[in-house]
């Protein structure tokens, strides 16, 4: 066992339109953005953790501009992602007037629900209670 760990700090899903990326999650979703890198790639902060956003075609390979040596990485295809929501009701209302499509809807057996949607990539972002995990 590692003494320490506490929490994610960090989670990355990937996205080939940056700028598509950035009216979904920043405009739609209003998370606040932390930073950008021209097409390679986008942070927002979420809560106490931030969501990184890369394209994949730009991350696969080192950066020569990047001021560290971050190794390369990147994945292809739909991710998935999920945003606790306190208010789910809130939440739904919220997409739905966005022009958002609710893919699924699921009340857990353990307690909590979820709402499943598509982010303009094709990743699957949910937004659940927190119960759902008995947090």
């Amino acid at each position: 066992m590692i003494p320490g760990l506490g929490a994610i700090l960090e989670t990355c899903i990937y996205a080939p339109d940056l700028d598509a990326a950035e009216a979904f999650y920043g405009g739609i979703l209003g998370l606040r953005r932390h930073a950008r890198a021209g097409d390679r790639h986008l942070f927002y902060r979420c809560g106490g953790q931030m969501l990184l956003i890369f394209n994949p075609a730009a991350t696969e390979r080192p950066d020569p501009a990047a001021p560290l040596p971050v190794p390369p990485h990147g994945a292809r295809g739909p991710g998935h992602l999920c945003l606790r929501s306190n208010d789910l009701d809130a939440t739904r209302a919220a997409l739905t007037a966005a022009g958002i499509r609710i893919e699924a809807e699921l009340t857990w057996p353990g307690g909590g629900r979820s709402i499943y949607v598509r982010d303009p990539a094709g990743n699957s972002v949910e937004f659940a209670e927190a119960r759902i995990w008995g947090l």
